[in-house]
């Protein structure tokens, strides 16, 4: 994979907890609201099982991959199910090299201008501002500022509707949507209208 495409999303889905007994009914809620990139960290039941059935299910028309990738091993595991996206909650630059080794997407997460420059050179596609709610709005404002503007840069953890507006204001490029999207046990039906909700505000936002 050589496109990038997180460099057009606005949104990630991050389905922490997602069951393979649920996972299409979830990811395709989210396909319909207009979501076309999802997470599936790798700390969630079966996660490789449920990444390869969303790939067979939504590859052609959505990016699939894994969070919570810690070690090059990982991100083996999700090029072996079918992922094309490799999502980390850190700066590990041998996880950055390994995913673009496999042809894969990185968006590894940050907190500070070494981290994100470090893994920039790396060959990261996107980076994740982690987590982003603590960190404020204004450190996304100063680190933008200095980071090359070619590269997205995605808030993640800790926001929500009151804050996308700020966030989007101070420079992000997108956000990843966690426990304010999907908790374990909500259903494909309720997933549905808060994603909508969401892609409506990001779609006024960003026009």
């Amino acid at each position: 994979m050589t496109e990038n495409a997180l460099a057009n999303s606005r949104l990630i889905s991050i389905l922490r907890g997602v069951t393979p007994t649920e996972v299409i009914g979830i990811g395709q809620a989210i396909l319909d609201a207009g979501i076309t990139t999802i997470e599936v960290p790798l700390n969630s039941p079966s996660p490789l099982q449920s990444i390869g059935m969303l790939q067979d299910a939504f590859g052609g028309e959505a990016t699939i991959g894994a969070g919570t990738v810690l070690t090059p091993k990982d991100a083996e595991d999700v090029a072996a199910a079918g992922g094309t996206l490799i999502v980390s909650p850190n700066t590990n630059t041998d996880v950055i090299r390994r995913t673009k080794e496999l042809g894969l997407l990185s968006a590894p997460g940050f907190a500070t201008a070494t981290e994100a420059f470090a893994a920039i050179e790396a060959g990261a596609d996107a980076l994740k501002l982690f987590p982003a709610g603590a960190a404020g709005v204004s450190t996304m404002g100063a680190l933008k500022a200095v980071l090359p503007p070619g590269v997205p840069v995605f808030a993640v953890g800790g926001v929500d509707l009151n804050t996308l507006q700020s966030f989007k204001d101070a420079g992000a490029d997108g956000f990843g949507l966690g426990s304010n999207l999907y908790k374990p046990g909500m259903t494909a039906s309720e997933v549905a209208l808060i994603a909508q909700n969401y892609v409506k505000t990001v779609r006024d936002l960003y026009n």
